[in-house]
Parts: structure tokens; sequence; C-alpha cells
């Protein structure tokens, strides 16, 4: 198992919390996986194996469980009393009305609840409301560039990659853990799978879509558009005029189910002067580089729009909240709002070119306050600061702890 110790260190720090702990994320981005190295965890710290429950409900040997009444009095049939008992269930959202279950089990004071969802929806509604204040989400990614390359350098004769050469195979072969345990050739065929899985099940199920070549149009044209600023009418008329009819509230269902799958991001636009979000325009990125080659063919592609993804959910799991900053007519790549305050990024392949410097250094230029402001590109050159501007290298801030 490839080691998620951000993740893990957040589990445990809610341990024994009187809170519902969610993870949440795309699927087959490790959910399952951090289930266990967090019940390793536990049991290295002396709970017994009788006060952990684990239930995966895409696991058919508990298909009788996805009745919520089935599945609660299961649960509670096991619990050890005088001792807290650990209950993970694992996709929840395939149990129609779970919320009941995990409510009665939350009111109990010897259980500690852990639940993961492929699907935002499970997070909304009259259960949301419900236990306002009462559970934490953790959102969980596909592997960072920094666990990637943790893993790939340990493994025999990748050890001695270089930076650039793990970044190539990162965005082009994915960051989907399971792709590191296969070989190159298998990989398109697993990611097909993924690809299969998260649009007939958590889109075209959910969404009750008919029209399923149109959707993977607009996916397709997604993925071939992360990084650049576009509206639901933009994408209505551009598809429309290639050939490919819609309308504009068929392509707002897809791009709202597409996102409550985490396949797809939205960044909105922050106007920095103004201090507020702005309702045009905005940007789309894919949970993962790689799926972007399997839906487009190739691995020819828009460099600079590829890093700029890498970087945007970089900063997701740092940072609560990252934007697209608008400072007058220019642009700043994202706004980052963290614990730390907010700080600035612009994303370039290469600033050798006087040129492209001046023109990446002119949006961050325009902001007069003091918050930190940053340079990210691919030049292995030394540290730099232009008039407070800090240029780093991109990869190597990728490998940097938070």
């Amino acid at each position: 198992m490839i080691e998620r110790p951000a993740y893990l260190e957040k589990l445990l720090g809610f341990r024994d919390k009187h809170l519902i702990k969610i993870v949440t994320g795309v699927r087959r981005c490790g959910k399952s996986t951090l289930f266990e190295l967090y019940q390793n965890e536990l049991a290295g710290q002396g709970v017994g194996a009788e006060q952990i429950q684990s239930v995966n409900f895409e696991d058919p040997e508990y298909l009788e469980l996805l009745d919520w009444k089935k599945l609660y009095a299961h649960i509670t049939g096991r619990l050890v009393p005088d001792k807290t008992n650990y209950i993970f269930l694992d996709e929840v959202q395939n149990v129609p009305d779970f919320q009941k279950a995990a409510d009665g089990l939350f009111v109990r004071k010897n259980v500690d609840l852990y639940l993961t969802g492929s699907n935002s929806k499970m997070l909304s509604g009259t259960w949301a409301t419900l236990l306002s204040g009462r559970y934490v989400e953790i959102h969980l990614f596909p592997l960072s560039f920094k666990e990637y390359v943790s893993y790939m350098r340990a493994q025999p004769g990748v050890g001695t990659f270089e930076l650039d050469r793990l970044y190539a195979r990162y965005t082009g072969y994915s960051g989907f853990p399971y792709v590191t345990q296969l070989d190159e050739s298998l990989i398109r065929d697993y990611l097909s799978g993924i690809y299969s899985t998260i649009v007939l099940k958590d889109v075209v199920e959910n969404k009750r879509i008919r029209d399923v070549g149109r959707l993977e149009s607009v996916i397709r044209f997604m993925a071939g558009s992360i990084g650049s600023e576009t509206s639901i009418n933009n994408i209505a008329k551009t598809m429309t005029a290639d050939g490919r009819k819609i309308d504009t509230h068929a392509v707002e269902d897809y791009l709202d189910a597409l996102r409550d799958s985490y396949i797809l991001y939205r960044a909105d636009r922050y106007d920095v002067k103004g201090k507020k979000l702005l309702k045009t325009l905005n940007k789309y990125y894919l949970v993962d580089a790689g799926l972007r080659y399997f839906l487009l063919g190739g691995r020819e592609g828009d460099s600079g729009h590829i890093l700029e993804n890498v970087v945007y959910l970089e900063l997701l799991r740092r940072c609560p909240r990252v934007f697209i900053g608008k400072v007058g007519e220019k642009e700043v790549d994202f706004v980052a709002e963290g614990s730390q305050g907010t700080e600035y990024y612009q994303v370039s392949d290469t600033v050798r070119d006087k040129t492209t410097l001046a023109r990446e250094l002119a949006p961050l230029d325009a902001i007069r306050d003091h918050n930190p402001k940053f340079l990210l590109t691919r030049d292995y050159d030394p540290p730099a600061s232009h008039n407070g501007i800090k240029q780093l290298n991109v990869l190597e801030w990728l490998l940097k702890t938070p």
C-alpha cells in the first residue's frame, strides 16, 4: 500500500472526536486503502480487532446490508460494550437512506464513525443540514506529485529518475494509486475502467442521463479546455458550431454531474481589488492529468495548461479555497486562501524569454496588498525575487510539505 501520511494524520487528529469523519473523492483515488492504513494504525495503538467493523458496499458479500435497517442491526449487534468501536462504511452512497443508519450510530457514545463516498450529493440536502457541525469532510485526491515521487523513488530501477522524467510519467500515466502497480501497456485499460465506472455509475445513473454520447462529448470538450476561461453559454455555442448540438441547460446539468462525481473541478473568478467573487468565465480542471491523455488520445498536449492543472490540485490539497484572480484587465492564475492567509500564484512552463517573464509578472505586480506572491516555472534557475515576487521551480515546490 502507498502511504498517505497527510491524510492519515488528519484522521488521527479527529480520532475519538464526536464527529462523523467523511472521506470523499473520485473513485479509485485510494479511500479504501486510506481506511486500511488507518485501521492498521489503530491496531498498532492497541485497538482490538473486535472493536473494528468495516463494510465496503461495492463488495458483493455485503449486498444484503444495502438495506439501512439491516446494516444498522448488523453493526449494533457486533458492538463491544464499554469500549470505543471504530465503524468504517465504504462507498456508503450505495445504501438508500444510509443517513438513517449513520445518524443512529452517531448518537451512540461508544461509536467512532467513518464513511467514504464518491459523489458529493451524499453531503447535500436534509441530512447535511441536520448534521451541520456534527461531521467533518476530508477530501481525498489521487496521488500528489510528492506522494508519487516518494513511492516511485523507492522502487528498484526508478529511484535514479530525475524530477522531469517522473513528472512526465506522473502526468502521462496518471496519479491514481493503482497505476503505480501496472505495466505501461495495461494503464490505458485500467483508466478506461475507472472512466466507465465514474461515467456510468456516478454520472449517468445518478442524473438519469439518456444521451451518453453527448455527455462524453462534453467530457472530452472539457478535457481539452482545462485552464481556459469558459462559460456554459460558450461551451454550448462552441459544441453546437462543431456539429454537436446542445443547449445550455444540458451543459449545466452535465457539468454539475461531473463536479458531483469529483472528475471535474471549477475554479471561480475572484476580483482581487473588489474582494468579491465574479459570476462569469470560470475555469475547469480535471481530477487527474492522465485522464486527459486517456480522453484525448496520445501524449501531445498543452503542457502549460497541464502544469496549471497539477498546481491547481496541489493548492486544493493545501488550501480550502482556490480561485482564479482578476486584477483590472489582468488575470492571476490562482488566489489561494488558507490558514496562513492569502497567496497569489502565476504558473508558466518557462520564463527564460524576457517578454514572457514580463507578461507573467505583470498581474502580480498589479496587486497592491502585501500578501505573498509566487511565480512557479519548470526552469531550473536559482530562486529569484522580482520586486518581492518569489520565482521558484514548480517541481521542487510540489515536493515541499505545505
